[in-house]
């Protein structure tokens, strides 16, 4: 028999939001993690986005929160004197990532009284700072602003209960470190504390070790088995090659939710512009890009406006988008661990999905090092010999050669002409084969 919402003895009201979702089954990394959090317990937990581990961590916190006296704050900062204090801080690495714990938060918390802020740079920040005076329960932030609006006096974290740090492996990345080390200086001791990251590499596993004091961990979907779950393709061939086979594939109705990443940002709007001039609904996020329009854009696509999102790697973490039919690899990261995030926007919580590599000769050995993580070797296709030529066709960026300290691979692409090839000879021309036993989870689902 299968654990239930019901079965984790979560508070009434938050069983009401859970349902009133449509979840009934908690995933893995909820299944093991509520209990632990529940119980005040600090906790390790080890799993990608995608797994559901946002709801791993905001439903038993919203249900301590209930049970838990709110604490007193004997000195408020002057701003802050009629405020009530914050009882919860979880830091992200992005804004997207921030946006998104903040609505779960919400959508959990929807019939119990806390409120719930969202701290990031990019917009004016007099919102924020009202919302602050106001007081908030559960705070999400962005490390930058967050030192920022502290250091003027609008964050006051002298009586916070619970602390979480989320993706810890993407902040190491993004070098916020030094500032997630400034803004624990200022909580309490006598806290819970929740760590959660994808990969735990040395500095990670330090962070940690300083931060949580006898944790409970919980590992799930270790990096090698995310990948199984997802019908994955190659297609080898010339760079100029590439925005006429994305055209291409587009033309199959099948592919109707797509997320393409690219290597950099000029490479997202390029793509973007030539999929514009074939009159594909397309929209592209990147670091360039304003708030406003990166969350323009996300929720464009949530909603069906356009058909694809086009997205540096600011997007591969913590982009959670529920029915992404298909991601494409326009271009091949130079990272593995980064190509299983990227292709982890699709096949959520036992759904199927399908991800699709584009390969110029120039990336073939980071295709190397992916296969060799994933531990299987990708199926290659045939690039069909009837690729439209674009009117103006655009070329994507090179590959920036940072090959892991193997030295750059050689080799350059071949005039643009394509170099149409593989082994497959009997797959379609759109997407996969389907498989029978694709593996997947109970249809309800697990929150997020």
């Amino acid at each position: 028999m299968s654990l239930s919402f019901v079965d984790l003895g979560l508070a009434p009201n938050l069983l009401k939001a859970v349902q009133e979702t449509g979840y009934v089954n908690p995933t893995p990394i909820q299944a093991g993690a509520i209990p632990h959090v529940l119980a005040g317990k600090d906790l390790l937990g080890i799993a990608q986005t995608g797994t559901g581990k946002t709801a791993a961590f905001a439903l038993p916190i919203l249900d301590r929160l209930l049970r838990l006296p709110p604490p007193r704050v004997n000195n408020p900062r002057p701003a802050l004197a009629r405020a009530k204090p914050t009882r919860c801080l979880v830091l992200t690495p992005t804004r997207e990532l921030a946006l998104q714990v903040a609505e779960s938060f919400k959508t959990y918390g929807k019939h119990t009284s806390f409120s719930v802020a969202v701290i990031f740079g990019g917009v004016g920040q007099r919102p924020q700072e009202d919302a602050l005076r106001r007081g908030v329960d559960v705070l999400v932030a962005c490390p930058g602003r967050l030192l920022d609006l502290f250091n003027q006096g609008f964050v006051d974290l002298s009586a916070l209960q619970v602390f979480v740090l989320d993706e810890a492996d993407r902040m190491l990345d993004m070098g916020f470190i030094h500032d997630i080390k400034k803004i624990v200086a200022q909580i309490p001791r006598l806290r819970q504390t929740l760590f959660f990251s994808a990969t735990m590499p040395g500095e990670i596993r330090a962070l940690a070790g300083g931060l949580l004091h006898q944790p409970e961990t919980v590992s799930v979907t270790p990096v090698s088995s995310t990948v199984d779950r997802i019908d994955q393709a190659v297609y080898h061939l010339s760079v100029n090659a590439k925005q006429p086979l994305l055209h291409h594939l587009l033309a199959d109705p099948a592919w109707n939710k797509v997320l393409v990443f690219t290597r950099t940002k000029h490479g997202a709007d390029r793509v973007v512009k030539n999929l514009l001039r074939d009159d594909i609904q397309a929209a592209a996020i990147h670091g360039n890009k304003s708030q406003n329009a990166r969350v323009k854009a996300i929720e464009d696509f949530r909603s069906g406006k356009i058909r694809v999102l086009v997205a540096s790697d600011i997007a591969a973490r913590g982009l959670d988008i529920d029915a992404v039919t298909h991601v494409v690899n326009f271009e091949v990261p130079n990272e593995p661990e980064t190509y299983v995030h990227r292709i982890g926007r699709t096949g959520r919580a036992g759904a199927a999905g399908s991800a699709v590599s584009f390969v110029a000769g120039e990336e073939r050995a980071y295709l190397k090092d992916i296969e060799r993580m994933i531990r299987k070797n990708v199926p290659v296709l045939n690039v069909p010999t009837n690729l439209p030529v674009l009117a103006a066709p655009v070329e994507p960026d090179r590959p920036a050669f940072a090959h892991r300290g193997r030295g750059a691979p050689q080799g350059r692409p071949a005039g643009g002409r394509p170099a149409f090839g593989g082994t497959n000879r009997g797959a379609p021309r759109h997407g996969f084969h389907k498989r029978s036993d694709r593996g997947g989870g109970s249809g309800n689902g697990g929150a997020r």
